[in-house]
């Protein structure tokens, strides 16, 4: 029902789209998944042309878009926006504004739109609503009944641009329901979202959008399960990670902890979560003998709560914990005594240390 092939859209110097190519089948239910500033709303919004393309082509039920002679105002009356915010006719019942359109644009009676109108808010459980103003309901409220007043319009496709960021948590489960009860009836649906979960249970696709383009693509068991792409795991797993880097024995201790204490405290680590990984870049780092070309990394998944210390150094093979024959080194005992796992490879010439560091907790931070 959606094609689209190099579509791209520019504002001045800055690239948002960059040759995305897609088709999206009938019945289909696709979520867009990324990063602020991927250029997933803008995708969207170019999709019925509230954001005009700088270039590419966008087709509907086989129709351009970019044709001059495409009567557009016709063919989004069959392509339903629902956004962040709500845009209902705040002078308006909840009943008028599901029957405006209908009326003006699709020539029903008022009776006959008055009908259609109810059983659609049947259908969002807001029935007892119809005579009540926007300013009269909750959040989640508002937001289902722009999904009605979409739903009135006849649409077959339904665009929604991150429909429950402007809610209160409480409303959120309210409007995916119904979203997901649109999705169990066949509606086809492409939904820009932040909520994972979600987007893992409806889809039957899911794009991962970064720097302007759909990065990655496939079943939700194929995005969240096993990406395929560095910034698809890293965005999945929600890893947020730091790097120090080390050229001579000479670095500064005190400049490289107080990076791994902000760090800490951005992420709300515990403070013995950090004292383990200030400890952890001490010993490691005295197991040395080239300082040329290290760096300690550190890596924590908001998802799992998993917190990994790297530490990669230039030089001849060698596992400082292993092959350096320092058992009886009490630093080597302290590393070995905080970590759960430890796992070494030598890889493109770099010795690689990893170590996943147990007791991994949050709370105030450093």
């Amino acid at each position: 029902m959606i094609k689209t092939k190099n579509l791209s859209k520019k504002y001045g110097d800055l690239v948002v789209l960059k040759d995305v190519t897609a088709e999206i089948r009938k019945g289909e239910v696709v979520t867009v998944i990324g990063p602020s500033g991927s250029g997933k709303s803008t995708f969207l919004r170019c999709l019925n042309l509230l954001e005009t393309p700088s270039g590419g082509t966008i087709y509907i039920n086989g129709v351009s878009l970019m044709d001059k002679s495409t009567n557009v105002a016709k063919i989004r009356q069959n392509m339903g926006m629902v956004f962040q915010s709500f845009n209902l006719y705040a002078h308006l019942t909840v009943l008028d504004n599901l029957t405006i359109g209908p009326v003006k644009l699709l020539g029903k009676s008022r009776s006959e739109a008055q009908a259609g109108a109810m059983d659609l808010l049947h259908l969002v459980g807001l029935a007892e609503k119809a005579r009540n103003f926007p300013d009269e309901l909750s959040g989640g409220q508002k937001q289902r009944v722009a999904i009605a007043r979409c739903l009135a319009m006849q649409t077959e496709i339904l665009l929604f641009d991150e429909p429950t960021s402007a809610l209160d948590p409480t409303m959120v489960s309210e409007v995916l329901a119904v979203i997901r009860r649109l999705a169990r009836e066949g509606m086809t649906m492409v939904i820009v979202t932040h909520e994972m979960e979600f987007a893992r249970n409806i889809s039957d696709r899911v794009f991962y959008m970064d720097e302007g383009i759909i990065y990655e693509e496939g079943t939700p068991q194929q995005v969240f399960e096993n990406p395929q792409k560095e910034k698809t795991r890293a965005f999945i797993n929600r890893i947020r990670s730091f790097t120090y880097h080390i050229t001579s024995r000479n670095y500064d201790l005190y400049a490289m902890n107080a990076e791994i204490e902000a760090f800490c405290d951005k992420h709300m680590l515990t403070a013995q979560s950090c004292n383990y990984l200030i400890s952890l870049a001490e010993e490691v780092l005295g197991l040395q003998s080239d300082f040329s070309d290290i760096n300690i990394s550190l890596s924590y998944s908001e998802k799992d709560g998993s917190l990994l210390f790297i530490c990669e150094s230039t030089c001849e093979e060698c596992n400082v914990l292993e092959d350096c024959k320092r058992e009886d080194d009490i630093g080597i005992k302290l590393i070995k005594s905080r970590c759960e796992s430890i796992d070494y490879k030598y890889e493109h010439g770099k010795n690689i240390l990893t170590l996943r560091v147990k007791g991994v907790s949050r709370g105030r931070g450093c």
